[in-house]
């Protein structure tokens, strides 16, 4: 067989039906929506709305957010048909696998294993931050060398990141069925805590600072700022707060009933995040004059400071981190699974593919923790987090179009799905167009090292994973 072919072949949908059958169904409804909501609303909604509104959009942030909720929510309405039809570890990876080939599944879960290291990364230190900032005025301070990344101001590593992706990975290790009764909680103390911020906030809002809603467009040494061109460059900046929901997916092989779980959980959890972003949008540009929160990293906690509330300030941003904290709980449940399915498949080595003896993926989720942990801990990652949106947006191009795929074999090789994504055969068309309009808008940057990564995954495959495939067993029967 040639390589073009070996590249296409597909796997059968029953294998990994057979495969995944040991991992424990515990998840219901509930639990993906703390898993959605605690994974989408974390790091961003107290920072990106603030910085988008100061760099691009003035007090328009609030339309950055619904515009790119709806391109999110397009592809959240093809997942959730996905998830339903093929409820298997791996989500994205597993499906394309099966409906356009072996090396296009490779391709597009290591794109989205991007966002979920990077992710972990990215709010394990945000974590960090915030912590350190909220104690330092009890005069607790860590050392430079235990504060920072090596390198980095003086570091050797971020002792607070490492020791929060270790606590979230200590309680994925339990199983998912208790990792996500905290999930739960936490959701709730967050989910008040922003609607606390919001009720506080109307009460010192300024129509003043709503004027012009949309400034007239400039361009600025941070790009378009104004009219529908900074809108548009809003929409390509906040676009990652709505990533979360794929994580839920990752897990659907854990889910109960995952023809309703799966399309409730994926859709529910988008829903409710976007309502939370758009209120902390709109209040934080009423509060305080969006141009005051340019280069400002906790413009949740400035706008209740300068408002004369302080004390809320203090209980907000405590909460935040727990926040985060939930968000960290969820990439470390989807990054593990996402992993464990490459070792099931052979793509990495089989050891990673394994399950403990209360059916657990632990060998991928350590793995996936310590991996992590040297990103966060030990190397300067800033000028990798856009690699966050790009990878997933090749991930939600792929499942997009995966839906046109999909539908000729439900019913028959693949099972009928009780939910179905509306208005086929255009939605899923302006779906991946919707994804694509927004990795567009991403920097030269972040489109680079998509590509470096992107090129290391292809080595892998070529080096790796192509001769130790499991499909090979088929060719040799």
């Amino acid at each position: 067989m040639n390589l073009w072919k070996l590249m296409n072949r597909k796997e059968d949908p029953g294998i990994y039906q057979e495969k995944d059958g040991h991992l424990v169904r515990t998840l219901r409804v509930r639990d993906f929506l703390a898993l959605g909501v605690g994974t989408i609303v974390s790091t961003s909604i107290f920072t990106l709305p603030g910085e988008v509104a100061a760099l691009h959009t003035g007090p328009a942030v609030a339309i950055s957010c619904v515009v790119a909720s709806i391109v999110a929510g397009m592809v959240a309405f093809a997942y959730a048909e996905m998830a339903a039809a093929m409820p298997f570890a791996g989500s994205v990876y597993s499906w394309i696998n099966v409906i356009f080939g072996e090396f296009w599944g490779w391709f597009s879960g290591w794109a989205l294993l991007a966002e979920y290291l990077i992710g972990m990364a990215f709010i394990s230190s945000g974590l960090s931050a915030n912590l350190r900032a909220l104690i330092a005025p009890l005069g607790w301070k860590l050392p430079a060398a235990l504060a920072n990344p090596l390198g980095v101001n003086g570091g050797m590593f971020d002792l607070v990141a490492l020791l929060a992706i270790l606590l979230a990975a200590f309680l994925v290790s339990f199983g998912v069925s208790k990792a996500s009764r905290v999930e739960n909680v936490l959701v709730v103390v967050k989910v008040m805590a922003i609607l606390l911020f919001v009720f506080v906030g109307l009460t010192v809002i300024k129509k003043a600072n709503f004027i012009p809603f949309i400034p007239h467009y400039r361009p600025t040494a941070h790009g378009p700022f104004g009219g529908w061109q900074g809108i548009y460059a809003g929409v390509s900046m906040i676009y990652i707060s709505f990533l979360g929901f794929d994580t839920i997916a990752s897990n659907s092989a854990e889910a109960v009933n995952p023809q309703k779980t799966m399309p409730r959980g994926i859709i529910g959890s988008l829903l409710i995040a976007v309502v939370l972003f758009v209120a902390v949008s709109l209040v934080l540009v009423g509060m305080v004059p969006y141009q005051q929160y340019l280069n400002s990293a906790e413009p949740v906690g400035y706008a209740l400071r300068k408002t004369g509330y302080g004390h809320i300030a203090t209980i907000v941003q405590s909460v935040a981190i727990l926040g985060m904290f939930t968000a960290l709980i969820g990439l470390c449940m989807a990054s593990s699974r996402l992993v464990y399915s490459f070792g099931r498949d052979g793509m990495i080595p089989k050891g990673l593919g394994k399950l403990n003896d209360d059916h657990r993926p632990a060998n991928s989720l350590w793995t996936v923790a310590v991996i992590a942990i040297i990103i966060s801990a030990f190397i300067p990652f800033s000028f990798l987090t856009q690699l966050v949106s790009a990878g997933t947006l090749i991930a939600f191009m792929f499942v997009s179009l995966g839906i046109y795929r999909l539908r000729p074999r439900e019913g028959k090789d693949i099972a009928d799905p009780a939910f179905k994504m509306p208005w086929y055969p255009v939605l899923p068309l302006l779906a991946f167009l919707g994804s694509l309009a927004v990795f567009w808008g991403l920097d030269v940057q972040a489109k680079k090292y998509m590509l470096i990564w992107s090129l290391i995954g292809i080595l892998i495959y070529l080096l790796y994973g192509i001769r130790h495939s499991a499909m090979n067993k088929k060719l040799t029967n």
